[in-house]
């Protein structure tokens, strides 16, 4: 690895890095309006909502979208496990779990 491609890699990860830590250093001192705060409460699950429903859906260019059939069959028993346990951890798990036997058997069977 030359110096270049060194300092190119740490330019990257500076560049990253700045815009996410900058703005806790600026509202550390800051006290927030509590409307502010509401606001800002809801942002991660906007995000992930986002997030979400855009992987459920396939799109291809000149046609509607259509279902990603392995994302919403992985979505049932994630969904489950989120309402019954409220445990990120087992959530996840769940998740990485049902989508792996998913693409597995699709794979497998070539649905998918």
């Amino acid at each position: 690895m030359t110096t270049y491609s060194l300092l190119v890699i740490l330019g990257c990860g500076i560049v990253t890095w700045l815009p996410r830590i900058i703005p806790f250093m600026l509202v550390r001192k800051l006290q927030l309006p509590t409307i502010v705060i509401r606001f800002l409460s809801y942002v991660p699950i906007a995000i992930l909502t986002a997030l979400f429903v855009q992987n459920l859906f396939r799109v291809k260019q000149g046609a509607w979208p259509d279902l990603n059939i392995g994302y919403c069959l992985a979505t049932l028993p994630t969904v489950i496990v989120a309402i019954i346990t409220k445990n990120l951890m087992w959530i996840v798990i769940t998740g990485i779990a049902s989508m792996a036997m998913i693409r597995y058997f699709l794979a497998v069977y070539n649905i998918y």
